[in-house]
C-alpha cells in the first residue's frame, strides 16, 4: 500500500503551509501549498522518492516524456551556451542529474563545449540510450548514487539539474547531493520553468492538471524560492537569466565552503495566493475552451 507524509516547507522549514484554493480544481480536489513565511510553493503530501522515481521511469518518460522534440532541444541549447559563458566547459567534468536520454549531455560533449560527462538517471532504459551513445551513467536515483561506492570516488566540476529538481521527493537532498560531488568552487546550473510571480504565459490548467499523480510535480519555483534553496544548500548564485519574458528560470552558483550563510530572498504568500487567484481569472475569461 502506498503511503503519503505530509511535509514542512523545504526551504526554510516551516510549518506554516496555506492552502492556494484555486488550484484544487485543477487537481482533482487537492491544492497546492505556499509557505506563510517564505511563499515556496509546494506539494504538502507526497510518497517516497522511491515511488515518483518509478513513476518517472516505469509511466512517464517514453509513453509521456521525451527530450528528443525541437521545443526541449532548444532549451538544452539555450542552457549550454548561458552555461559555457559563465564556466567554459571545455575539459570540465560534468555530471547532470536526471539526465533523461542524454541529450544536454551529448550536446556539451561536443564541439565547441567538449567537455567531459556522466549522467545519472533512475530510468534503466534511458541509460541503455545513454550507454548507447557512449556517455558513461549510473543507472539509480541520487539517493542510490549517493549510497553507492563510485559516489565516494567521484568529483566533478560542474553539476547541473535541469527540470529534475521539481520532481523529486526532497530537493536539498538532492541540491545537497551535488554540493558533495562538486570540487571546491564548483558551480551548479539548476533550471525549471518560469511561471511563479511572472506574467501568465499559458492557461492555468495547461500548467496544473490530473493526467499524472501530483507528487510527481512537487514544487513550483520562483527566482527567489530557486535562490534560496541554492542559498540553504551552500551555493552563491552569480547567475540569472531575465526569467520574466522567458519560458526558462535558469540559474548558475558556485560552491561555497561550508558553513557560509547565504541570505534566504522570500515571496510573500498572500501575493503567491493572489497570483493563482487572478492566473484562474485570466484563464477563466479568455482561455477557458483553449
Amino acid at each position: 500500500m502506498t503511503t503519503h507524509k505530509d511535509y514542512p516547507c523545504d526551504i526554510c522549514g516551516s510549518e506554516d503551509a496555506r492552502p492556494i484554493d484555486v488550484t484544487a480544481q485543477y487537481l482533482g480536489g487537492t491544492p497546492l501549498h505556499t509557505c506563510g513565511n517564505c511563499g515556496f510553493v509546494f506539494v504538502k503530501s507526497r510518497r517516497s522518492a522511491e515511488d515518483i522515481a518509478k513513476d518517472w521511469s516505469d509511466d512517464l518518460f517514453g509513453d509521456h516524456y521525451t527530450a528528443r522534440i525541437p521545443y526541449m532541444k532548444s532549451r538544452h541549447f539555450f542552457l549550454s551556451e548561458n552555461l559555457d559563458i559563465q564556466v567554459p566547459l571545455a575539459g570540465k567534468k560534468v555530471c547532470d542529474i536526471g539526465a533523461g536520454e542524454g541529450q544536454f549531455l551529448e550536446i556539451i560533449r561536443d564541439a565547441p563545449y567538449n567537455a567531459d560527462v556522466f549522467g545519472i538517471e533512475p530510468s534503466k532504459t534511458n541509460c541503455q540510450i545513454m550507454s548507447r551513445n557512449a556517455i558513461p551513467n549510473f543507472a539509480g536515483t541520487i539517493e542510490d548514487y549517493i549510497a553507492s561506492e563510485q559516489f565516494q570516488n567521484e568529483s566533478f566540476d560542474v553539476v547541473t539539474v535541469m527540470w529534475t529538481l521539481e520532481n523529486c521527493e526532497d530537493p536539498k537532498r538532492m541540491l545537497k547531493a551535488a554540493y558533495d560531488l562538486l570540487k571546491p568552487g564548483g558551480h551548479i546550473l539548476l533550471s525549471t520553468s518560469s511561471r511563479i510571480l511572472v506574467p501568465f504565459k499559458k492557461p492555468l490548467h495547461y500548467y496544473l492538471g490530473t493526467s499524472v499523480a501530483l507528487d510527481t510535480h512537487c514544487f513550483r519555483f520562483s527566482a527567489n524560492a530557486q535562490h534560496s534553496i541554492l542559498g540553504k544548500c551552500g551555493f552563491q548564485t552569480i547567475f540569472e537569466n531575465r526569467f520574466i519574458d522567458h519560458d526558462t528560470l535558469c540559474s548558475i552558483a558556485r560552491k561555497e565552503p561550508e558553513g557560509r550563510e547565504i541570505p534566504l530572498k522570500r515571496d510573500n504568500a498572500d501575493d503567491v495566493i493572489n497570483f493563482f487567484e487572478r492566473w484562474h481569472q485570466d484563464t477563466q475569461q479568455f482561455y477557458k475552451d483553449a
